[in-house]
């Protein structure tokens, strides 16, 4: 690789992390104005409607992302018909995510109810997505600066619109609209740069019926995991909404908006050592085995120490963010943000079911995430409320992210090397003590 595509590939990787920790940011400080102006239960309400979208939404995801990314790659002089298909394929599948979100909405709310027009408008959304495309079509392309860009100024809209309804005493109705404008905004400025860059229209894509069977045959296992995945991430909302009410919701919300927001941390570590792991796995296995215990080991003493930040602060910064009507988020928050132990962990796991080729592994664990955490908030938030949600969040990452690993004679070593990173610490120590 010339020192052009490395430059390009880190200034890429800057884009993308800056873009990400923009997002966090404001989302964040967004967040604690519209919770405090809506207060629990309306706030609740729009999560659960966030949530539900999320899970309607990844009907649109159709398992397209890596696999044509690759093919821009591979093939840059047939992007118009990759773009185009990929397009076409999208579009069916967030067509068929809004008319099952209608469906659900007649069949869950009551008719013309805010929980129902909250999740029509929220629906709308969904018809912007197909146009994502064109983000893969810029990763290809190593620039992910007129990505950020356009999700920045997007990111900008939405913030304003969101603030202004705060500031006028807005419905909880017209926060729905936020993420539409959002939406719509990120669609004109991708299609702008698009065809500044490629220096061709949206128009000139084509559909191509050999290339959308071949997407779908390789992309299926990746389209069930992500269903997996985002059930996993999302449901636990969901069914608070069901068996607690919305109010349990929205104290719950803000625990799971805390804590995710150190999400993004794994998944940079673990993008920007990924390549030299494919290289070590092919070059020196015994060097490669050792870089993959320390990816393990920095991963988990960074995830444990803010857990324990976290643990320790966590109901006076609920407090001091959102008010007292949040006070219980605080003690959500001390359970939840341990799940981040797992979530770390997994993202390292991640890449190696990539390198080792066995993504059915992931899809099978991803599915156990998902049934378990089902199962155990129907047992446990009837008679915990919004802690039983928590408990049943850290149960199924802990089941699914570790010890689902240790009955497969292939991935028993991934549970072992997770098993010595849990004692890292104490490893680290002791090994510090013997030099001195």
């Amino acid at each position: 690789m010339g020192g052009g595509r490395i430059y390009g590939a880190l200034a890429n990787t800057l884009w993308i992390m800056g873009e990400r920790i923009l997002y966090m940011g404001v989302v964040f400080l967004v967040t604690i104005f519209v919770a405090r102006y809506l207060g629990v239960e309306r706030f609740g309400i729009l999560a659960y409607g966030l949530s539900v979208v999320s899970i309607f939404s990844i009907a649109g995801h159709v398992g397209l992302s890596g696999l044509v990314i690759r093919e821009l790659v591979q093939c840059p002089e047939e992007h118009d018909e990759i773009l185009g298909t990929s397009f076409i394929l999208k579009s069916a599948g967030y067509l068929f995510g809004v008319i099952a979100l209608a469906s659900f909405s007649f069949a869950s709310e009551e008719y013309k109810s805010t929980g129902f027009w909250l999740l029509i408008f929220l629906s709308i959304s969904l018809f912007c997505r197909p146009f994502d495309v064109i983000d893969f079509w810029f990763q290809s392309q190593l620039a992910a600066k007129y990505v950020a860009i356009a999700k920045a100024v997007a990111l900008l809209g939405y913030s304003m619109f969101s603030l202004g309804l705060v500031y006028i005493n807005a419905h909880v109705l017209f926060f729905a609209f936020s993420s539409v404008i959002q939406s719509i905004l990120v669609v004109v400025l991708f299609i702008k740069f698009y065809k500044s860059n490629a220096k061709v229209n949206v128009k000139g894509w084509l559909f191509s019926i050999k290339r959308a069977k071949k997407f779908i045959r390789e992309g299926w296992v990746v389209f069930l995991g992500a269903i997996f995945s985002i059930l996993y991430l999302k449901i636990d909302q969901i069914m608070l909404k069901w068996l607690s009410g919305s109010d349990s919701v929205g104290v719950y919300a803000i625990a799971a908006t805390l804590s995710e927001a150190w999400y993004f941390v794994p998944a940079a570590i673990v993008s920007s050592v990924f390549p030299k792991l494919i290289k070590l796995r092919v070059s020196n296995e015994g060097e490669y085995k050792k870089r993959l215990q320390q990816l393990f080991d920095l991963l988990f003493v960074l995830a444990l120490i803010v857990a324990i930040v976290i643990t320790l602060l966590a109901e006076p910064l609920v407090m001091l963010m959102f008010g007292d009507e949040f006070s219980a988020s605080g003690e959500v928050l001390v359970v939840h943000i341990w799940a981040g132990l797992f979530i770390f962990m997994r993202a390292a796991f991640s890449k190696w079911i990539l390198i080792e080729n066995f993504l059915m592994f992931s899809l099978i664990t991803q599915g156990l995430g998902a049934i378990s955490n089902i199962v155990l908030n129907w047992i446990l938030i009837p008679q915990y409320g919004v802690m039983g949600a928590a408990y049943a969040t850290l149960i199924s990452y802990a089941v699914a992210s570790y010890v689902a690993l240790v009955f497969h004679s292939k991935t028993r070593e991934v549970f072992l090397i997770m098993s010595l990173s849990m004692l890292a610490p104490l490893r680290y120590i002791f090994r510090i003590g013997k030099l001195v």
